[in-house]
């Protein structure tokens, strides 16, 4: 579902005279329906920056990154949103939304892109969000007046209200409370059992034991790696 073949990535210091530096070179790995894998390394070693390669935020300057059959390295625009709006999501761990905009419809946005009548979308995100113990009074509220714990129950809420085929996880546990957390964990675990292709950065060790089938240092796709 997710395979990724020889990447390499370098940003531009336009600040610093345009000088270039290498972040990731050879970066090698594939993900099958069904499994999680984490990406683990130092920080700054790549995590991120390999996460958001996959979704098409940043450009890789070489190699190739299929996502059900798609090469994003090489697709046009309209291709990446047609493949987030479908096959690929993404729980981040920031909140990124249209101020004012009530809760509930953030969270049945993905499944209304796709098609779903409004009545269905709406029961759906009622359904994840009372799942995620989010209290019902705040669904008509915008959520970028929430806590840390609530906006991060809202972003997993939208992240899984749609059956994507494949997923980034970004620390999907952070500020979550036990409950929550146990919550968490368990649609990782559903996502897997229908078939969904993961990849995560977790650094709850207990959860990535739980939920990952193996784990992926991106510190050996470093360009120094031989010199180390």
């Amino acid at each position: 579902m997710i395979e990724i073949t020889d990447i390499a990535k370098t940003f531009t210091l336009h600040n610093q005279g345009a000088a270039t530096i290498g972040v990731m070179q050879d970066a090698t790995l594939s993900v099958a329906p069904g499994e999680c894998v984490a990406l683990v390394g130092v920080s700054g070693a790549g995590k991120s920056t390999l996460m958001r390669m996959i979704y098409g935020n940043y450009l890789a300057a070489s190699g190739t990154i299929k996502v059900a059959g798609l090469d994003v390295t090489t697709a046009a625009p309209r291709e990446i949103l047609k493949l987030r709006h479908e096959t690929l999501g993404y729980v981040s761990q920031f909140l990124r939304v249209v101020p004012r905009v009530p809760t509930l419809d953030v969270v049945a946005e993905p499944l209304l892109t796709v098609g779903t009548d409004r009545d269905s979308a709406r029961a759906a995100a009622r359904k994840m969000l009372a799942r995620l113990n989010l209290p019902e009074r705040l669904w008509s509220l915008s959520p970028t007046t929430f806590s840390g714990g609530e906006q991060q129950r809202v972003n997993v809420a939208r992240g899984f209200v749609h059956a994507y085929p494949a997923m980034l996880l970004d620390e999907p546990t952070a500020s979550l409370d036990g409950t929550n957390r146990e919550v968490v964990l368990s649609l990782i675990e559903q996502a897997k059992a229908r078939g969904a292709a993961i990849v995560g950065i977790f650094h709850d060790e207990e959860a990535r034991d739980r939920v990952c089938d193996r784990q992926i240092d991106v510190s050996a796709f470093a360009p120094d790696r031989s010199a180390a």
